[in-house]
């Protein structure tokens, strides 16, 4: 049997290009102390040998891995899809991959995805979706014994951990949501909540209780149906409200998945929209646009989310948790329009 070519290890770059050892390793890893000629010329020769830098056994050896880990509820969920796209071309942008997993919204899944990416050596991790109101004891231990060990770790939409977060303008968004239903004149107006113990429901739920109490209606007075942060969470929930609640003149969905589903079951079901009933949605996912009639939603710059998000685990960590806080705009398309008469 033939001997198998073995593959080009460092010795051989260093070799090949007449440079020691650690000379060649600085020069592949961009370290100072190396010139730019001579870093350029040791990268040539290890293409032209066929090396490939082996960073888990660097990261065996203490140095950097250049992969940020990303976790994210629901890779399906456009939500999630739209801030891992700002993470992924903020990631390439700095010569950075990323690695991506999910959790389903369990906190054991959560936590589980955090202590493998630490033992995967990952020393930058973006924990992206709405957290608990009470959250898990353990992954705050394991964030905070995470960035002790020199980790950086960064959340986008929740705002009871102790490290730096990017937090979307839910309270601010549901302000302007309730608010656009209510100066087209309607007054029976039903909410299609999410899971009630996510702090992004919290937040919404708030923004459009303040609204209401702004303009004279009782909150009390406006049922609000709970379902899953889905297209057929939507549906469904559609259903029982619609079911308890007939006489209703407008549905505010608290993201976009759920919106088009209520659209779709109040189509179904014969309903004129905007005519007799309008429909609200949250985030601006790309389908908002799409369906129809195009969906009135509160816009969050989802990309932008997972950009900064990315921009605060790679700088250097602070004394304090770092906030940074995102804006929101109100897009009116064909899904609402004035209360009938």
């Amino acid at each position: 049997m033939e001997d198998r070519p073995s593959t080009p290890r460092l010795v051989d770059v260093a070799r090949a290009a007449g440079v020691s050892l650690a000379t060649a390793s600085r020069a592949l890893t961009g370290s100072n102390g190396v010139s730019a000629t001579l870093a350029a010329h040791v990268q040539a020769v290890a293409a032209q040998v066929g090396y490939v830098p082996n960073s888990h056994a660097r990261a065996l050896a203490g140095g950097q891995v250049s992969t940020v880990g990303l976790i994210v509820h629901d890779v399906g969920d456009p939500y999630f899809a739209e801030i891992a796209r700002g993470v992924l071309r903020e990631a390439e942008s700095r010569g950075y991959t990323a690695m991506i997993s999910q959790t389903e919204r369990d906190p054991r899944a959560e936590l589980s995805r955090i202590r493998g990416l630490r033992a995967q050596r990952v020393n930058s991790i973006v924990l992206a979706g709405s957290g608990y109101i009470q959250p898990s004891a353990e992954t705050a231990a394991e964030l905070v014994s995470f960035r002790a060990a020199g980790g950086r770790v960064a959340v986008i939409g929740r705002h009871h951990l102790p490290v730096d977060a990017v937090l979307p303008d839910n309270r601010a968004g549901g302000v302007a949501a309730m608010g656009h239903l209510l100066e087209l004149g309607h007054r029976r107006i039903g909410v299609i909540s999410g899971p009630e113990q996510l702090t992004t429901v919290e937040d919404r739920l708030r923004g459009l209780r303040e609204a209401a109490q702004a303009h004279g209606l009782a909150w009390e007075s406006i049922p609000v149906t709970c379902g899953d942060f889905t297209r057929e969470g939507g549906a469904a929930a559609a259903a029982r409200l619609l079911g308890e609640h007939p006489g209703l003149t407008a549905v505010a969905a608290l993201n976009d998945p759920m919106a088009v589903g209520a659209l779709s079951w109040l189509l179904h079901d014969g309903r004129r929209i905007p005519a007799q009933i309008s429909v609200m949605g949250f985030d601006d996912i790309p389908v908002a646009v799409d369906v129809y009639p195009g969906l009135t939603t509160i816009r969050l710059p989802m990309i932008t989310m997972g950009r900064k998000a990315l921009e605060l685990v790679l700088q250097p960590s602070a004394a304090r948790p770092r906030r940074r806080r995102t804006g929101h705009e109100l897009v009116i398309r064909a899904s609402t329009g004035p209360a009938p008469a």
